[in-house]
């Protein structure tokens, strides 16, 4: 075993060893978040844009606007579509290619929390019912790896949608004319994602990346204004009881509406 391996693992065991006692090795509390900081309107070209910093984990969210064809059982709404790729200069784990399927999860529980809140009115993204529709494109790109990836790219694409301006326009025999001006995107809810990890049997809040190491397990809660969850994901190999569940989506709801009032939502 490496000198390196042996740092490693035994940081590991003094984190476990920590959180068995309700502590943390960065000092924080089993429920305590990092620093949030969000930035917007940093891609000019973009319509709308966000960079979260969670703790040391820095995300970046473009949206783009697009027209195109709704899908066939929703022929009155627009089509929200969220991509995530871990850029490979943010940790020496991600890999160049297509996407893997821990960009597919990432992207996939983003745009579950978006889609089951009804955080954007679709209704008003239709043109022509049937025919075409405006397409929201939403490009999660994590440039650096600590911990808790789903959380900060969430908080990136919710605050790159509320930065999001659509240009004005009218239809006029079917084709689309623009309109001096913009408005904003319509989003009216405000899906906030809280991630636990298990580990020695506690739940602990915002997992940084050497937390994410020694985890047993992972969940995901998302809850929109009213403390409804819209969107559950389980990670790891490691199971939740159902009174951990419970405690999961109490803690999930406080800490989303705590989020929430610190940014103004």
């Amino acid at each position: 075993m490496s000198a390196a391996t042996t740092v490693v693992r035994v940081k590991q065991k003094q984190i476990a060893q920590l959180i068995a006692k309700g502590k943390r090795l960065d000092g924080r509390g089993l429920n305590d978040y990092r620093e949030i900081k969000i930035e917007q309107g940093i891609i000019e070209r973009a319509e709308g844009s966000a960079r979260v910093l969670l703790g040391k984990t820095e995300v970046m969210v473009g949206v783009k606007i697009e027209t195109g064809e709704p899908f066939p059982d929703t022929p009155n709404e627009g089509v929200l579509t969220v991509n995530a790729e871990l850029v490979p200069l943010a940790s020496p784990t991600f890999e160049p290619g297509p996407p893997d399927e821990n960009s597919i999860e990432l992207a996939r529980v983003v745009d579950r929390g978006i889609r089951e809140s009804k955080a954007i009115d679709l209704e008003k993204l239709c043109i022509t019912p049937g025919r075409k529709v405006f397409v929201i494109f939403v490009d999660i790109y994590v440039l650096n790896h600590d911990g808790n990836l789903i959380d900060a790219s969430a908080l990136a694409a919710l605050a790159a949608l509320l930065n999001t301006k659509m240009f004005n326009y009218e239809v006029e025999n079917g084709e689309i004319k623009l309109k001096p001006g913009y408005t904003p995107l319509p989003v009216r809810r405000h899906p906030v994602a809280i991630t636990f990890a298990k580990i020695n049997d506690k739940l602990v809040v915002d997992p940084w990346l050497e937390e994410e190491q020694v985890m047993d397990a992972r969940i995901t809660i998302t809850t929109d204004n009213d403390g409804n969850i819209c969107a559950v994901q389980k990670g790891g190999s490691g199971y939740f009881t159902s009174k951990q569940i419970f405690e999961a989506a109490q803690i999930a709801k406080e800490k989303a509406a705590e989020i929430r009032k610190k940014l103004g939502w």
